[in-house]
């Protein structure tokens, strides 16, 4: 049997796949699903890991970018299965491509998957708790932190992405907390006007940023935010934007 390890690019794949090969653990595959909405910086990352290791990453991708998978699809009122507009709570049409594209790849293969042993309370949840997944992570009592760590000691910086955000995932992802969404406007203004471009293009179908309808609600929100530190005594007044706090 192969033993395949899923790799996001993140701290904890990464160091999963970084201590698996230093252990001289097998691993026949590198899976890494490329959503189309990754960080430029996470594609440096890859190249940086597979020059450093000397192993190839195996990319999965979609039919489509992610970006036009969410402006294509027709909705279909009162259906959560209707895959159309951001991804939300309990649409998580995004979540559900990646996964169903790796168990496809991976077959019957047993799979490493990078859960840190903080969150081994997912284990038993939806594809987790497939019984051909090993989460060494958890058997090595390595949390988040932990993993960071480890792959900085090995001098991996994600270009400083770990500086600004706790979690490199998908960069529009709606589910990130609000404190990321304001430093991913002010540090990348570029990925940020392409959420406003989908976020118009979408128009009334638009839902799945938390209490948000739209990221243009967040724009005007963070602009708000920003004239008033620019104020003497208002950096602390409470923002309330048409029922937005």
């Amino acid at each position: 049997m192969r033993h395949v390890a899923s790799f996001s690019g993140g701290k904890d794949s990464t160091a999963m796949v970084l201590r698996l090969i230093e252990e001289g653990r097998p691993i026949d595959e590198i899976v890494f699903f490329d959503t189309g909405w990754e960080f430029p910086q996470m594609y440096d990352h890859i190249a940086k890991f597979e020059a450093f290791t000397g192993r190839t990453v195996t990319r999965l991708t979609h039919r489509q970018p992610f970006g036009d998978e969410m402006l294509n699809r027709n909705p279909v009122a009162g259906s959560n299965r209707v895959w159309v507009g951001w991804p939300s709570m309990h649409r998580r049409w995004c979540t559900q491509i990646k996964m169903r594209t790796i168990r496809r790849h991976v077959q019957g293969d047993m799979q490493y998957v990078g859960i840190a042993s903080d969150e081994s309370v997912r284990l038993n949840t939806g594809y987790l708790s497939a019984k051909h997944n090993i989460f060494p992570l958890v058997d090595w009592a390595m949390d988040e932190a932990a993993c960071l760590a480890y792959c900085r000691a090995r001098g991996f910086d994600w270009g400083g992405l770990y500086n600004i955000f706790s979690r490199v995932s998908c960069f529009c992802c709606p589910l990130q907390r609000i404190g990321h969404l304001r430093n991913l406007r002010r540090h990348f203004p570029a990925l940020w006007a392409q959420m406003l471009a989908w976020d118009a293009e979408l128009g009334a179908h638009n839902r799945g940023f938390r209490e948000y309808n739209k990221v243009a609600d967040l724009e005007r929100r963070f602009s708000i935010e920003d004239r008033q530190g620019e104020l003497p005594g208002m950096a602390n007044m409470e923002i309330n934007i048409g029922g937005i706090k």
